[in-house]
């Protein structure tokens, strides 16, 4: 009996993905559930399970084509016995297959496309990522890793000879295709700029007050949640209680209206080899701080191991993103379209400042808060930055919710 393999139900928002490796070939023995092929849309790489165990009879799509919900891509003959495949279906393997044998599995979905585009051995590349895990960022900067200069013998001299032009040694490109997911970020960056009206407001948080915080309950905090305290969740809880009071910065624009979100959908952005993605805190006024700190956490990891659903990056009312955990000290973040603005969080740097006539230092940090200016006021952004500085500085506010 032989069982097909369609591509899944993708979601409404994603019309259709690219088939960016196989994992079998025909001929190939399958276990039920084993990963057949990734597919990558906008947004996330997913996984084609076999639906049963037995053998690949016919691969119906080739790498790198587009498919759709519900297409064809292979068929398997169920059964431990099941015949192998069909003379002249010769087994394919790709050349990086063949070289990485086991070591497959080290390779993120954007990195193995990478080495099996360019023919590449798994083996001589070294993997930044965890466990040894090898990253499309480590395969690009293998592709461009330029070659030692080889001396030249040396040119017998000769009378009233001119000197050669100078010869450039060692440079190299590499053409590399955007992935959908880049591709996609670029053209979401340049639409969100080129239908909101973006502007862009500052202002500075003592540190202070919330990293003694932190210090005095991150030990008890890890024991007894089994997650580390950082800073998100205090800024995610900060958010939330300045879009309580200004709610526009809430809300987004849907042709002619203003759509008020009464619940609060929060998107912290997280950077992985393939670019950014932006997991969703749903309903993150009814988390606590635990869940906040075990949800970001969880995304964050999911994202670059490239296991995250579309379901989790799909909506939100308000994002979060920290250049500050790369060095930033100062940026103008673009806004999560359709949403109408974007908090910017940046590094913690010690500076002086004055408190109370006094000249002391103080862990300072930049905040900036991108918005659309169509619909929220100038004011109405400095103020709700100011509310967020606020419950920052005293983190008290946080629990009172004043």
């Amino acid at each position: 009996m032989t069982v097909e393999v369609r591509v899944p139900q993708l979601p409404e928002s994603v019309s259709d993905a690219t088939l960016v490796a196989w994992h079998k070939q025909p001929g190939d023995a399958v276990s039920r559930d084993e990963n057949l092929a990734d597919l990558e849309t906008d947004k996330v790489v997913l996984e084609v399970p076999a639906p049963v165990a037995g053998v690949i009879v016919e691969l119906n799509a080739e790498t790198g084509s587009t498919v759709t919900s519900g297409q064809l891509l292979a068929v398997i003959a169920e059964g431990e016995a099941a015949v192998a495949a069909p003379a002249g279906a010769a087994r394919a393997e790709p050349a990086a297959a063949e070289q990485e044998g086991d070591g497959s599995a080290k390779l993120s979905p954007a990195a193995r496309r990478l080495v099996e585009e360019n023919r590449l051995d798994p083996a001589s590349i070294a993997g930044s990522g965890r466990d040894g895990r090898i990253t499309k960022g480590d395969v690009v900067q293998h592709l461009t890793a330029k070659p030692e200069p080889v001396a030249a013998p040396a040119a017998k001299p000769a009378a009233a000879a001119r000197p050669a032009p100078a010869q450039a040694v060692g440079r190299t490109e590499q053409r590399v295709p955007m992935t959908r997911l880049r591709a996609r970020i670029a053209q979401r960056l340049v639409e969100a700029q080129a239908t909101q009206a973006l502007l862009t407001t500052f202002n500075e948080v003592d540190m202070h007050a919330l990293s003694e915080l932190r210090g005095r309950y991150k030990d008890a905090f890890e024991k007894k949640h089994g997650v580390r305290l950082g800073f998100m969740s205090f800024f995610v809880k900060a958010c939330i209680e300045a879009l309580r009071r200004f709610p526009v910065v809430n809300a987004s624009v849907e042709g002619s209206d203003i759509v008020y979100h009464e619940y609060f959908d929060v998107g912290v952005a997280v950077s992985t080899d393939r670019g950014l993605v932006v997991p969703i805190l749903r309903d993150a006024d009814a988390m606590g701080f635990a869940d906040i700190e075990k949800a970001v956490t969880g995304y964050a990891q999911r994202a670059r191991e490239g296991t995250i659903t579309l379901e989790e990056l799909t909506g939100g009312t308000f994002s979060i993103t920290n250049g500050g955990v790369f060095g930033s000290l100062l940026s103008t973040p673009i806004v999560n379209a359709p949403q109408s603005a974007i908090l910017g969080m940046h590094k913690v740097q010690q500076r002086p400042v004055v408190v109370d006539g006094q000249v002391v230092v103080r862990p300072m940090m930049y905040l900036a808060l991108t918005y659309d200016h169509r619909i929220i006021d100038g004011r109405e952004a400095v103020q709700f930055l100011v509310a967020v500085k606020d419950a920052l500085e005293d983190p008290a506010r946080l629990l009172l919710q004043v």
